[in-house]
């Protein structure tokens, strides 16, 4: 699974689970730290990446298109803002949540709580 680590998070995130194993890039990566929300989406939905963010923009943007691709993973509230911690929160749930982003879904990470909803959005 290929990962798009948007502006809203450090590029130590994308660093983190490349060197875990994982496809991710940071949108510095591309040049792309100042681009649209729509621009950064065009660049995963072409790369075949779910979008990992803070940034809740893109979740209208998902259900303007009523789009299944691409997938999306939000830190919302009461998550730790620290890169190692965002990571090692990815780390230890990419695995059982592949399926749901390869398939076309939003993954929310709350404070103690994970939210899966699969798109479109109704």
């Amino acid at each position: 699974m290929k990962l798009l680590v948007d502006n809203a998070l450090s590029p130590l995130v994308a660093a983190e689970l490349a060197s875990a194993g994982w496809d991710a890039k940071h949108v510095r990566d591309y040049g792309m730290q100042a681009a649209a929300d729509e621009e950064i989406f065009e660049r995963a939905a072409t790369e075949g990446r779910a979008v990992i963010s803070a940034d809740t923009d893109f979740t209208t943007l998902l259900a303007l298109r009523r789009a299944i691709r691409p997938s999306l993973i939000l830190f919302r509230g009461g998550v730790t803002h620290l890169p190692h911690e965002q990571a090692r929160l990815l780390l230890a749930n990419l695995p059982q949540l592949q399926t749901a982003l390869e398939q076309g879904s939003v993954v929310v990470f709350q404070e103690n709580h994970l939210r899966v909803r699969r798109l479109p959005f109704p």
